[in-house]
């Protein structure tokens, strides 16, 4: 790229750098050079009848008699100095003349007085009498002008940093009208390198986007047929999953000028800036037709509206979020523009928003699951050196509900641990240690932190866990249990939790019992809880909330849904069921807890020795496996027969 001849310099020297900081450097620059003027010389006050004093000993050799301000600045001999230290602050006199001033009233005539006064000293001792009127018409100006100087500087160099952030043309100069412009970031045919064969797994997603880029490439292919190009798609799903990473490959396989910006980027703390942006996007997409455009994080600026003036209403967002309907789908055309947004929270997306003409499609990006997830771990494998102890399907297996970012960070930081391990290879056990730090945390010192008591109270409660998780069908099948502390947690019990997408009641209260295991083993131990429960309390409250409130599994409630999946009830001040019907749910969920607590309590009892030598056994090594559980306890208890075979049907499906 050619360099700018307004940035070089005689002689070669190329101005780089932020320019911003030498402007400052010139303002704080001039700032003490004022002060260092007005106060580095600074006389000392005395009254006239200490200077008449002064004169009369022959200790002054000049004074400079300002008359329009009625100042005298007395100059004393240099040999004289010493006698006045006290007067000085410090002790030290000034490093120039003068070296003390008076003040003196309106009717004050120094031709007289000072004439006068050298009358009665000696020719030696007289002293040098200046009388003039003071110029400072330029130094008042500049103290008058220079704090305006100084605003005006900053609010230049304020404005730059905006414009500059905004891009496009003119953003380095001073334009304060350029904050309307669009800050997306635009990248050309062939700037994005990533395909879809850098997106793993997403199979029903890529198939999606995939006739988008279809559509892209070859357009007479629909459109002889009638068919028009889709305006919109909306990438929704969890956090991590790969909903940025789609919209990447979908710009490197189109092959076309692509857009991208954050919802966020829209909202500005001055009025009108966000719509302005959007019909500033929208006018570079449609001279770049065909195009992407990619809207990151859309629910920041397109959050449903409020129905009312008074709580959540934000007019400056609500007028974003009307410019964008307009430009997705308003009276002008926006043919051969393509909107893709992404969003984890789409229940709280306004329904205007969402209605076919603007997001044409939804296109749900899930959780990997099993084959996905080892193709994703593949993709970010290709740059470790592994051991040859690594399998990639026993990791697959071993990280359920991972999102494609998880995963990531699990590949990273097991690279990290085997550094830490001076390892030459990454070994299964780094991918497996890293596994339980992503989920638990830090591993911390056991006998730092717990005494034996709480130690003893902590194996048994997650024996609880186990011994429940073991024996119940439908909990999900214990891997490792340790007590270890990782993180804010005292001990943990991992499992493998089957993949289901649809839970039975029975299902529900498995869990249930696995989650109040500990809190049960507890009090059979120590005859009374403890507060370690916490967190096991908390989901369990809140799954059986779900069962009642949301999933209808309630007889005296009935099957009741109050569940909101368009995120509108939420600017709602009043339930939407009565009071006497929100003490009935309580009560159900009292009941049924308090079931799910008797059935526990009962099937620990049932197996007492068991539960006792699994938490001996925990004490004694800390860390125990599936192996050892099975060794107490005998197999894994299993489902029905005919839940066996939909499992049976379902693992083979996913291989």
């Amino acid at each position: 790229m050619a360099d700018n001849k307004r940035d070089r310099k005689p002689g070669g020297f190329k101005m780089v750098g932020n320019l911003s900081w030498f402007y400052i450097l010139i303002l704080v620059g001039m700032g003490y050079m004022l002060y260092s003027n007005q106060h580095a010389s600074e006389p000392e006050k005395v009254e006239w009848g200490d200077v008449q004093s002064m004169i009369r000993s022959g200790d002054v050799a000049e004074i400079d008699f300002i008359r329009n301000d009625f100042k005298g600045e007395v100059k004393i001999r240099p040999e004289r100095l010493a006698k006045y230290a006290d007067k000085f602050q410090g002790g030290t006199p000034p490093r120039r003349a003068p070296h003390f001033y008076f003040l003196v009233s309106t009717k004050f005539d120094p031709e007289k007085s000072f004439e006068q006064l050298n009358a009665e000293l000696t020719p030696v001792e007289q002293f040098k009498v200046v009388i003039r009127n003071e110029e400072r018409i330029w130094m008042e100006i500049l103290q008058m002008t220079l704090p305006l100087l100084i605003l005006i500087v900053f609010w230049v160099l304020m404005f730059r940093g905006m414009n500059r952030g905004a891009g496009g043309p003119g953003g380095g100069g001073f334009n304060p009208f350029n904050t309307g412009r669009s800050t997306a970031r635009e990248a050309e045919k062939g700037d994005v390198k990533i395909t879809f064969k850098d997106v793993a797994g997403l199979y029903g997603a890529k198939e999606e986007v995939m006739e988008i880029v279809d559509f892209l490439k070859n357009p007479q292919k629909y459109t002889t047929l009638g068919g028009k190009i889709p305006k919109g798609a909306l990438l929704v799903g969890p956090p991590g999953t790969g909903k940025t990473l789609l919209a990447k490959a979908v710009a490197g396989e189109a092959n076309v000028p692509f857009f991208s910006i954050s919802g966020s980027d829209f909202v500005e703390m001055f009025v009108g800036v966000g719509a302005s942006r959007v019909r500033d996007l929208f006018r570079q997409a449609k001279e770049k037709a065909p195009c992407i455009v990619f809207i990151d994080e859309i629910d920041a600026v397109g959050r449903a509206r409020a129905k009312n003036g008074g709580f959540s209403s934000n007019d400056e967002r609500e007028n974003t979020l009307n410019q964008l309907l307009t430009e997705m789908d308003g009276f002008g055309t926006n043919s051969g523009v393509i909107v893709l947004a992404a969003t984890n929270r789409s229940d709280i997306l306004d329904q205007a928003l969402m209605r076919a003409g603007r997001f044409d499609r939804q296109i749900h990006v899930e959780l990997p699951e099993l084959k996905e997830r080892e193709e994703i771990f593949k993709v970010h494998l290709r740059d470790i050196k592994l051991g040859e102890d690594f399998n990639v399907e026993f990791m697959a297996k071993h990280t359920p509900g991972f999102s494609g970012a998880d995963i990531a960070n699990v590949c990273n930081e097991a690279a990290l641990t085997a550094a830490r391990r001076d390892h030459k290879a990454v070994m299964q056990q780094d991918f497996l240690d890293a596994v339980d730090r992503i989920i638990g945390g830090l591993e911390r010192k056991a006998n730092t932190i717990m005494t034996p008591a709480e130690k003893r109270t902590t194996a048994y409660h997650e024996a609880g866990h186990a011994l429940v998780g073991w024996l119940l069908p439908y909990a999900d099948p214990v891997f490792k249990v340790s007590i270890i502390p990782r993180g804010n947690a005292l001990g943990l019990t991992w499992s493998l939790p089957e993949e289901r997408k649809n839970w039975s009641r029975s299902i529900m209260l498995d869990r249930m019992s696995v989650l109040i295991g500990g809190r049960v083993a507890e009090e059979i131990l120590n005859g009374e809880p403890s507060t370690g429960a916490l967190n096991d309390l908390e989901r369990l409250t809140g799954m059986a909330y779900a069962m009642v409130q949301y999933y209808g599994m309630s007889e005296k409630v009935g099957a009741l849904s109050f569940y909101d999946s368009t995120g509108a009830r939420g600017y709602n001040l009043v339930k939407p069921y009565s009071e006497k019907t929100a003490e009935l749910m309580d009560q159900e969920v009292k009941d049924l807890v308090k079931q799910v607590h008797d059935r526990t309590r009962s099937l620990i009892d049932q197996n007492k020795e068991g539960f006792m030598q699994l938490g001996a056994l925990l004490l004694e090594k800390e860390v125990i496996f599936a192996e050892d559980i099975e060794r107490i306890l005998g197999p894994k208890a299993k489902p029905a027969v005919e839940d066996q075979f939909i499992q049976e049907d379902q693992a083979a499906e996913t291989v």
